[in-house]
């Protein structure tokens, strides 16, 4: 089975994942594939370049082929991101063509994107379930 996760709920990256999730893929004991992982809000921090859970999240996922990426407002609202919104403009307005952006600050292999970024990026390696933390 694959999976995607989705890091919603607070302190999700920082325990679930750094405390749960992340020990067992390196381990190779999590028991499913990871398609990818979406973060939302304060848990995009953990993608801070440097940061520890980071930077081990990222080794993972680069031999893996896991996604990682998150939100690019919540980005843009924390300084990991540069531009402006993708799929939005500054009105809350939706576009039909995506805005600049691109993460800066943050960990090797790190997207920033939103939703329609998201099915892009996976639908080449679709998760059969996806799981909201």
């Amino acid at each position: 089975m694959k999976v995607a996760y989705v890091f919603a709920l607070p302190r999700s990256a920082s325990y679930k994942l750094a405390q749960m999730i992340l020990p067992q893929l390196e381990a190779g004991t999590h028991g499913v594939d990871v398609a990818g992982m979406f973060f939302f809000d304060d848990n995009t921090f953990v993608l801070r370049a440097g940061d520890p859970v980071g930077e081990r999240l990222a080794k993972v996922a680069a031999e893996k082929g896991i996604l990682l990426m998150m939100c690019d407002m919540c980005a843009l609202e924390r300084n990991l991101a540069e531009g402006e919104p993708r799929w939005c403009d500054a009105d809350g307005v939706g576009r039909t063509e995506p805005g600049e952006c691109h993460t800066v600050n943050t960990v090797a292999g790190v997207h920033v994107g939103c939703f329609p970024d998201l099915y892009a990026a996976l639908a080449g390696n679709p998760p059969d379930q996806v799981i909201t933390l």
